[in-house]
């Protein structure tokens, strides 16, 4: 999946908490909150509006925005990895949670599970309909 294709899904999916999210589209949509991030902080600065204790008006804004999304694709990339979306609410104990949602996110996808077949097709149904190899002589 592409940068565009990720963050375009990731906007057609706003407050989606069901089905599932690759890796790929996770990541390129915490890229696309880090570049947001970075610009509206810039803006910020340029036009006043940063505060003394370091977000502006415009970042808090652009956090605000992309608060759902995030959320939602958290859940679904936890879906992937067969785990409830409420797995999201570990993040809220300092440091710890972080670390346990960071190695939760970095793990491969699952088979197919409760929340859907897998997104990579691979040990899933659709990999189990192919025909097996022939054999080679």
């Amino acid at each position: 999946m592409s940068f565009q294709d990720a963050v375009r899904t990731c906007f057609q999916k706003y407050v989606t908490f069901s089905g599932r999210a690759r890796r790929s589209e996770f990541w390129y949509f915490v890229l696309f909150n880090v570049i947001v991030g970075f610009v509206a902080g810039i803006i910020d600065v340029i036009i006043g509006t940063r505060s003394s204790y370091g977000t502006g008006l415009i970042q808090s804004l652009a956090s605000l925005a992309l608060l759902l999304p995030n959320l939602a694709v958290g859940a679904r990339r936890l879906h992937d990895t067969d785990r409830s979306g409420w797995w999201l609410l570990i993040g809220l104990i300092p440091l710890v949670g972080a670390i346990v949602l960071i190695v939760f996110f970095v793990q491969d996808s699952h088979a197919d599970n409760q929340h859907g077949p897998s997104p990579k097709g691979v040990g899933g149904a659709a990999y189990q309909e192919m025909p097996p190899p022939a054999p080679q002589y």
